[in-house]
């Protein structure tokens, strides 16, 4: 559980860094959409039915894939260095779904 705790930690944390980055009208578009292709990709792995366990065994080994996403259906300039932070708060936003989710 501590997994799972901690992963909700680092959602929280990117997701608040997620809405002051996008507050910069020159950046939020392309946050949006990177974000957006994140969510896209946990619905197609995960479905509508998860856990926050579950959710945080797909967090551990998303470097990989989070980037292979965002270069194909989001890349912007300087994508590389905003992924992670796109990613944490699309798991921040999914995690709400997750059957055992509780504020």
């Amino acid at each position: 559980m501590a997994t799972v705790s901690a992963a909700r930690r680092e959602w929280a944390e990117g997701d608040r860094r997620f809405a002051e980055a996008t507050r910069d009208p020159s950046d939020a578009d392309a946050l949006h959409a990177q974000r957006d292709a994140v969510l896209e990709e946990l619905r197609r792995r995960l479905g509508p039915t998860f856990t926050l366990a579950e959710l945080a065994d797909a967090y551990a080994s998303s470097e990989r894939w989070l980037r292979e996403v965002v270069e194909e259906r989001a890349p912007s300039r300087n994508w590389a260095r905003t992924v992670s932070l796109a990613g944490d708060a699309a798991f921040h936003a999914y995690s709400r779904q997750a059957q055992d989710y509780a504020p």
